[in-house]
C-alpha cells in the first residue's frame, strides 16, 4: 500500500513550487532568531555606578577625572577589589563650597575605611557614549537585575504555552491558519514592546509576542515537512534551521547600526508585518488537509504544486480515508544560556555574536553528512556529551589563555547547535499527522521550561562564580546525551500516520504504515469507465 509521499512524487517531491514556499519559510526562521535572543542587543548593560548628590558641581569645580570621581565617591567592589563597586557608594551628602578639592576626604581620620555604605538611592550614572536600552531606561541594574532575568522568563513562559495551544490550534485549524493569525498578534504586540511606557507594560508585551509567535514558527515548520518528500525533510529541516544561524549573524549588524532598543525592537516588528503577505503566497500543508477528509481542497494544492513543478498529476488516484485514533528541556536550557552568556564575558558583543552564529553552520554541515550515514540517535547523543564537555574545560581554562577559552567554548556551542538540530529534525518524524503539530509543540514546550531557567542560571549564578554557570550546563549536557541514546532511531522511516504507526518506530523500518485506510476516491470528477479501473493500476495510500 502506497503512502502521500507516492503522491508528492508524482506531482514533485521537492520541485520549484515546494522551493519557493521553503524559501518564504526560511526568511521567517531568520526573523524568529531576533525574539528568541535578542534580549542581548535589547539589554546591554553598559558600565554604571551610583549617582551621588552634589558630585557632579564638585567634579565641575575641582576638575576631577573620571578616575578621581570614583576613588572619592565608590567603595572597592566586594568581589574585586580592583574594580569600584557599581551598587554602593560612600554616605556622604556632599557640599561643593566646603569640601576640599585635593582631599576631599580630610575630615576622616582613616580615610575612606571609616566612611558608611549606602545603596544607589539617587539613581545611576550610566558610562557617556552608552545607548538607550531596557537596563539603562528601566533601571535593571544591582537590586534590579533579576528583572532583566525576569523578562527573559516571560518570553519563555508565553512559549511554552503558547506553543502547546497554538500546536493544538494548528492540527484543527491548519497550520496556514494558526501562523498568520500568531504573526498578526505577534508584530501588534511587537509594535506595543516597542512603546512600552514602563517595565511592566515591556513585560506584558514580551509574554504576549511569545505566547503566539513560537507556535506561529511551528506551524509553518511543520508545513514545509509536510509538503515535500521523504527523501527532502533532512534537507529542508536542517535548512530551516541553518537559516535561524544566518538570522543570528545578521542580527549583530542591525544592531550595530541601530542600538536604540526602541529603534531595533520597531525595525524588526516592522518587518514582521510583511510575513501577512504569505496568505496569498503559501498553501495549506495537503498532508494536513487530507487528514481532515478535505479532499477536494487536497487535489486543488497537489493540482497547483504538479502545475509549477511541471509535472503531471492523474485523475485516477484513490486516497485513504484516515480513521483517527483515539528531552527537549535539555538542548533549550545549553543552548540558550551559552548565547546568552556572550553578554557577560566582555569583549565586543557584536562580534561575539556573531561568531557565535557562524559556528553553527558547520554544525549543519556535519548533521547533513551524519544523519543519513550512521543515523539520528548517534549525532543527536555526540552533540550533547560535547557541548557538556566543551562547558566543563571552559569554566576550568585561565582567564589569561582566552583564546583556548574562546575556542573550546564555540566548540561547546558547535555540539549543542547539533544536537538541536538533529532534535527539531527528529521531532517530525515521531509523531501521526493529525497530532504532528500538537506534538512538536508539547516538545517545544519543554525546551521553553530551559529558556525560562536559563536566564536566573546564568545571571544569578555568574553573581556567585563567573564561570558557574558553564559548569552546570556541562554536568545537564553529559547527562542529556546520556539519555539519548535511550530514544528509538528514525533513519529511513516513512511519516507516521496513525499513533499504531508511531508506536512501531524502531521496530520496522523502511516500510509503509500499517494502517487500515478506507479507500475513498479523491477526484470526484473520475469518469464511470475509469473507475473500473483495478486497484493495481491507481495510486492507493
Amino acid at each position: 500500500m502506497a503512502t502521500f509521499d507516492d503522491i508528492l512524487e508524482e506531482a514533485g517531491e521537492f520541485g520549484i513550487y515546494q522551493k519557493r514556499i521553503f524559501f518564504l519559510i526560511c526568511l521567517t526562521t531568520a526573523m524568529f532568531s531576533y525574539l528568541y535572543v535578542g534580549i542581548i542587543f535589547l539589554a546591554i548593560t553598559p558600565n554604571h555606578w551610583c549617582r551621588s548628590p552634589g558630585v557632579d558641581e564638585l567634579r565641575n569645580k575641582c576638575g576631577w577625572s573620571l578616575e578621581e570621581e570614583w576613588n572619592y565617591t565608590l567603595p572597592p567592589d566586594s568581589a574585586d577589589s580592583s574594580l569600584y563597586s557599581r551598587c554602593e557608594r560612600y554616605d556622604i551628602e556632599w557640599n561643593a563650597t566646603s569640601v576640599s578639592c585635593e582631599n576631599p576626604l580630610s575630615f576622616l581620620q582613616n580615610g575612606s575605611a571609616d566612611l558608611p555604605l549606602t545603596t544607589c538611592s539617587d539613581g545611576w550614572v550610566f558610562e557617556n557614549g552608552s545607548f538607550p536600552s531596557i537596563v539603562t531606561e528601566f533601571r535593571l541594574v544591582c537590586a534590579d537585575a533579576w528583572k532583566l532575568d525576569l523578562s527573559q522568563a516571560c518570553l519563555n513562559l508565553g512559549f511554552l504555552i503558547g506553543t502547546i495551544f497554538l500546536g493544538f490550534g494548528a492540527d484543527v485549524y491548519g497550520r496556514k491558519l494558526c501562523f498568520l493569525f500568531s504573526t498578526f498578534v505577534t508584530s501588534v504586540s511587537g509594535l506595543a514592546v516597542a512603546f512600552a511606557p514602563s517595565y511592566i507594560w515591556f513585560i506584558i508585551f514580551r509574554t504576549v509576542q511569545g505566547l503566539f509567535s513560537k507556535g506561529g514558527w511551528l506551524s509553518v515548520y511543520i508545513l514545509i515537512t509536510e509538503l515535500v518528500g521523504s527523501e527532502h525533510r533532512q534537507t529542508v529541516g536542517i535548512m530551516n534551521q541553518m537559516c535561524f544561524s544566518f538570522g543570528m549573524m545578521i542580527l549583530p549588524a542591525v544592531a550595530y547600526f541601530l542600538p536604540a532598543w526602541r529603534t531595533l525592537q520597531l525595525t524588526a516588528t516592522i518587518a514582521n508585518f510583511c510575513f501577512l503577505s504569505y496568505y496569498w503566497l503559501m498553501p495549506e500543508s495537503p498532508r494536513w488537509l487530507l487528514s481532515q477528509k478535505k479532499k477536494a481542497e487536497t487535489i486543488k494544492i497537489l493540482q497547483k504544486i504538479a502545475k509549477k513543478n511541471k509535472n503531471t498529476f492523474s485523475t485516477n488516484i484513490e486516497v485513504a480515508n484516515m480513521t483517527i485514533t483515539h528531552q527537549k528541556f535539555t538542548n533549550a536550557l545549553v543552548y540558550l544560556g551559552l548565547v546568552m552568556r556572550l553578554g557577560i564575558t566582555g569583549g565586543n558583543i557584536y562580534l561575539n555574536f556573531f561568531i557565535s552564529g557562524v559556528v553553527e553552520i558547520p554544525s549543519a554541515i556535519i548533521v547533513v553528512l551524519l544523519i543519513d550515514r550512521v543515523g539520528r540517535r548517534f549525532p543527536f547523543a555526540m552533540g550533547n556529551l560535547l557541548a557538556g564537555a566543551c562547558c566543563l574545560i571552559t569554566a576550568f581554562i585561565p582567564d589569561d589563555i582566552y583564546w583556548l577559552k574562546a575556542v573550546i567554548a564555540n566548540l561547546g556551542k558547535l555540539g549543542i547547535t547539533i544536537a538541536f538540530f538533529v532534535l527539531c529534525f527528529v521531532n517530525t518524524e515521531l509523531y501521526p499527522t493529525f497530532l504532528r503539530n500538537f506534538a512538536l509543540s508539547v516538545c517545544s514546550a519543554m525546551c521553553d521550561i530551559g529558556g525560562i531557567v536559563a536566564p536566573f542560571i546564568l545571571y544569578r549564578l555568574a553573581a556567585i562564580w563567573i564561570e558557574m554557570p558553564l559548569t552546570v550546563f556541562g554536568m545537564i549536557g553529559l547527562i542529556a546525551g546520556g539519555l539519548v541514546l535511550l530514544l528509538p532511531e528514525t533513519k529511513g522511516i516513512i511519516l507516521p500516520e496513525t499513533i499504531e504507526d508511531a508506536e512501531n518506530i524502531g521496530r520496522e523500518k523502511k516500510t509503509a504504515p500499517k494502517t487500515n485506510y478506507q479507500l475513498v476516491a479523491l477526484h470526484t470528477s473520475v469518469e464511470t469507465s475509469d473507475s473500473k479501473q483495478t486497484a493495481s493500476e491507481k495510486i492507493i495510500i
